[in-house]
């Protein structure tokens, strides 16, 4: 009786946002977990097979599985903070991507704790980051544009505007160097946003022009470069990848930016290039040492005029009609979180799907 509550109550309260769960195809009975293993070793129909927690996609709760008569497993999940008062949640099959009722928590199993704070880590079952955050997509293989809105937490209310009014198709970029990035990267996530991170690089004319506190730079050593990658890495959680914040002359040397790369790839996340700077590297060093990364089609917004930025994403989907794929960035201006909101909305009705910006990288793993 408790788990068909449990079930009603899934079935009332079903979410929208990151992914769309699969209905329960079984109801798990009393009398199915009452069954005993044969002697065989066998696992037999409707027995428990019971975990603490998994590293999956839908890691972070409490998982019961259950073979049914016909073969199948019933998981059911439960927070790990219940207290035993709220209803279970049931799961048939493989889903991608992390529940949207969890997506506001990390996965424990895809950090590791160091000086700096807690890190992302690839999984001991190899899932990474960005897969485990990544915003599910159709798998369509239309017309599709990611669209990413950087500088989130550098200004309170141009982070709660873009909030507010960008829909959750929109990937948001934190600046490290941001404030309230925690309380900000929840609500993101809530709300169904996928999420990069925007660590600072040094550009061609620092400290004149300075990122801001813990800029990777060419004249440290590799050490320190990677010291002052984690404290960025550290300011939250739950993201799918690094995207620079400026960065011309760091990312347009080669032995500066190698070792950096290799670390982001070894920790499962993505590198998506801006695009702003015409020396950079960092598709070449990607592509040799496997790391998943994507480069920027567009900045769509270096004319802060609405009219401007309009044209700039017609121009973006035009790149996406001939090409089948584009990926455009802008910054939380109010001037184009309008624009964006209201073009999104447009073009959708054309056909245009919108995805993450994990869709459309290359990545090594599926090649």
């Amino acid at each position: 009786m408790a788990v068909l509550i449990g079930v009603s109550a899934w079935t009332v309260l079903r979410p929208t946002g990151l992914i769309e769960p699969t209905p329960a195809a079984e109801t798990v009975t009393d009398a199915a977990n009452s069954a005993e293993k044969p002697e065989n070793g066998a696992t037999p129909t409707g027995s428990k097979l019971t975990k603490p927690q998994t590293s999956g996609a839908l890691s972070g709760a409490h998982v019961k599985e259950t073979l049914t008569n016909d073969g199948s497993v019933v998981t059911t999940f439960s927070p790990k903070q219940r207290d035993g008062d709220g209803p279970a949640f049931i799961e048939v099959g493989g889903t991608k991507g992390q529940d949207p009722r969890m997506a506001a928590f990390p996965n424990d199993a895809l950090l590791e704790d160091a000086p700096e704070g807690r890190l992302p880590i690839t999984g001991p079952d190899g899932l990474r980051p960005m897969d485990q955050y990544a915003r599910p997509w159709s798998g369509a293989r239309g017309t599709r544009i990611a669209l990413v809105v950087g500088g989130l937490g550098l200004s309170q209310t141009g982070t709660q505007n873009a909030l507010r009014q960008l829909p959750p198709e929109i990937t948001m970029a934190f600046a490290a160097s941001g404030n309230s990035l925690e309380r900000w990267m929840q609500e993101a996530r809530r709300n169904g946003h996928e999420i990069l991170l925007q660590v600072p690089f040094e550009p061609f004319d620092y400290p004149d022009n300075n990122p801001g506190p813990h800029t990777l730079r060419v004249g440290l050593d590799a050490r320190k470069n990677l010291s002052e990658l984690r404290s960025s890495l550290a300011r939250i959680t739950n993201y799918t990848g690094i995207m620079n914040f400026l960065g011309g002359r760091f990312l347009s040397d080669a032995d500066a930016l190698e070792p950096v790369m290799r670390d982001i790839g070894r920790r499962g996340l993505l590198f998506l290039d801006d695009g702003t700077s015409a020396q950079s590297l960092t598709g070449t060093l990607a592509e040799t040492i496997g790391v998943p990364h994507g480069f920027a089609d567009m900045v769509i917004d270096t004319e802060l005029d609405r009219t401007a930025i309009l044209k700039k994403l017609d121009e973006l989907e035009r790149i996406a009609r001939r090409n089948g794929s584009a990926i455009g960035v802008a910054s939380a201006f109010d001037e184009s979180v309008e624009a964006i909101s209201q073009w999104a909305d447009e073009a959708g009705t054309r056909g245009i799907e919108f995805v993450g910006v994990s869709a459309l990288v290359k990545d090594p793993q599926q090649q």
